[in-house]
């Protein structure tokens, strides 16, 4: 797996880089305190991830990201949690706040692992049928992830996140995610509709584990998932509000 790491501060550079060398097999294609001068490395080598930070002074990370044509899996670090919502919306692998722990780096590169298994992975019978009830009335679904077929419970579903090509569907009580080569369209096709809803381009959300309803968010648990424009007419009218 080859990486840059793009961060203003040198030191953070150093911790990511000693992680990154830890595991093995992740090579470090290149670092950089400015991200422009990133960009002729992810256009001209196979660069499979980006570590980026946020607040730097040149240009921000979420625009730098933003900016990317065909951009690689990418990773947010930064000292600050407030641009967690903006960096799941830009459809980022994981969002990593400083200092970084290791048990938590790990766990971001396992979910960057499991997207690039699925790539390799043929696009087609992502979905098993339930137990060939109705949507209404069905309780379950399979769905493809990596090289098996994974049982979900429908009322274990809190919400789902796109990520590019990718859903990340996550489970609750158990702090895991799902990650499937799998279109919202198919997915949806699949699940009750008065269960779940989409709210936004990137997000669909299961409405009996929403907390409260902003005006324009949701929050479930502690997770404020962001409420699209173009949906927000829907959501509201399904819920009655």
């Amino acid at each position: 797996m080859n990486c840059i790491i793009i961060d203003d501060e040198p030191l953070a550079i150093e911790v990511l880089s000693g992680y990154c060398k830890k595991l093995g097999f992740i090579e470090e294609v290149g670092s950089y305190t400015n991200p422009l001068d990133a960009i002729t490395v992810i256009k001209e080598k196979k660069v499979d991830l980006i570590f980026c930070d946020i607040e730097m002074p040149q240009i921000s990370g979420l625009e730098f990201i933003s900016a990317l044509e065909n951009r690689p899996l990418f990773i947010f670090t930064t000292a600050y949690s407030q641009y967690a919502v903006e960096g799941f919306e830009l459809n980022a692998v994981d969002y990593l706040v400083k200092p970084i722990p290791y048990h938590r780096f790990i766990k971001a590169i396992s979910r960057v692992k499991e997207l690039m298994a699925l790539k390799e992975q043929p696009v087609s019978a992502n979905v098993f049928p339930s137990n060939g009830e109705t949507n209404e009335n069905q309780k379950f679904i399979f769905v493809k992830s990596e090289h098996e077929s994974v049982k979900i419970n429908l009322d274990d579903i809190q919400y789902i996140q796109g990520l590019k090509d990718y859903l990340k569907i996550h489970i609750v009580d158990s702090n895991k995610t799902i990650l499937t080569l799998l279109s919202f369209k198919e997915l949806l096709d699949k699940l009750p509709p008065n269960q779940f809803l989409r709210v936004h381009k990137s997000f669909v959300v299961n409405v009996n584990f929403i907390r409260t309803v902003q005006r324009n968010r949701i929050v479930i648990d502690d997770i404020r998932i962001p409420i699209g424009d173009s949906h927000k007419a829907q959501f509201f009218s399904s819920l009655g509000i």
